[in-house]
């Protein structure tokens, strides 16, 4: 991990240094530029811009707009960032106060909206109407997938097809798009357009799935959030949906646990944990994402290697050894 942070590293500042450019001179209002670079200059490692700068890097593509094309990745995710802490109630984030505990709801949802705004008006100048099909069709399902959790949460829904829909929204589908737009921007042919939307698509899975044990095993010192939330909320994260799988006394007090007030779940989270280990749940989840990954880097064997591949390569394998 160390290797890989000291590689892109180059990137992420040159990513860093672009964005705080673009957005000043975006944004005229001094409240609004304060609430969006509270939210963007937080400590976030770059990854989905890195990836549409990779993807295109495979092409040996480098233009000075590649660049400015990957930040629309970047202020959509934290986009996102903004609206869920806002649903969510958030205390923290990557450990200090959320946005919505800085400033008004009202502030925080603005200034992502005028980050979502901001994003599509870059997509479409820089990347031009292919890249921006791209990404209008990954934000819609976005939306789609946080209205079809809170329909999970409310049925608890244990199908794991419901769980899968939902990640193919919630984080694969921006991170396959982040993909697919830097082949598009470097011209690259269908079929590696698909590949590197495969590719995203398995990453963003993983990665997700990953999220998900660190909401029960994370520390929160590490993760800057506090761990127990997707109980509480009643999510059904795969570590949980594997656990509710047997019949064992164990599963139905499992199910008896999810029917308690969010208030009650929160105080019945340390037993939930402890059965969800029992019954292999983590175990069998960390097993998804690692397949999930192995078949992200059998999509990339269409590509000659390069050092975009190699760093390609670096970052699946963080997705799942990551802490936070």
């Amino acid at each position: 991990m160390t290797g890989l942070l000291r590689n892109i590293r180059p990137e992420t500042e040159k990513i860093d240094l672009i964005m705080g450019q673009d957005l000043s001179a975006a944004i005229d209002n001094p409240l609004l530029s304060e609430v969006i670079k509270y939210a963007v200059f937080n400590g976030g490692k770059r990854i989905r811009p890195l990836l549409t700068i990779l993807s295109a890097g495979l092409e040996d593509c480098n233009s000075p707009d590649l660049y400015r094309l990957a930040l629309t990745f970047e202020y959509l995710h934290a986009a996102s960032l903004l609206h869920d802490d806002v649903i969510d109630h958030a205390e923290e984030r990557r450990g200090r106060k959320a946005a919505n505990k800085v400033w008004s709801n009202t502030h925080v949802i603005l200034a992502g909206d005028f980050l979502h705004s901001h994003a599509m008006r870059l997509a479409g100048t820089v990347g031009g109407i292919s890249c921006l099909k791209v990404i209008c069709r990954a934000t819609a399902a976005m939306v789609e997938s946080e209205f079809l959790q809170l329909q999970n949460a409310e049925k608890r829904e244990t199908a794991e097809s419901y769980y899968f829909a939902v990640l193919r929204g919630k984080t694969a589908a921006l991170i396959a798009a982040a993909c697919e737009t830097g082949a598009i921007f470097a011209d690259s042919t269908r079929d590696k357009r698909q590949a590197l939307a495969l590719f995203g698509t398995n990453l963003g899975l993983a990665f997700q799935i990953i999220d998900d044990l660190l909401d029960y095993l994370g520390d929160e010192a590490k993760t800057g959030k506090t761990v127990g939330n997707d109980f509480q909320e009643g999510k059904m994260t795969l570590p949980l949906l594997y656990a509710l799988r047997g019949d064992s006394n164990d599963c139905r007090e499992l199910k008896k646990l999810l029917t308690n007030t969010a208030a009650d779940r929160n105080s019945y989270f340390t037993r939930a944990r402890d059965i969800i280990s029992m019954t292999g749940g983590f175990t069998a989840a960390r097993q998804r994402a690692i397949s999930l990954i192995d078949e992200a880097l059998a999509a990339l064997h269409i590509f000659p290697d390069s050092s975009a591949k190699d760093t390609l390569h670096a970052l699946a394998h963080y997705v799942l050894e990551r802490d936070k």
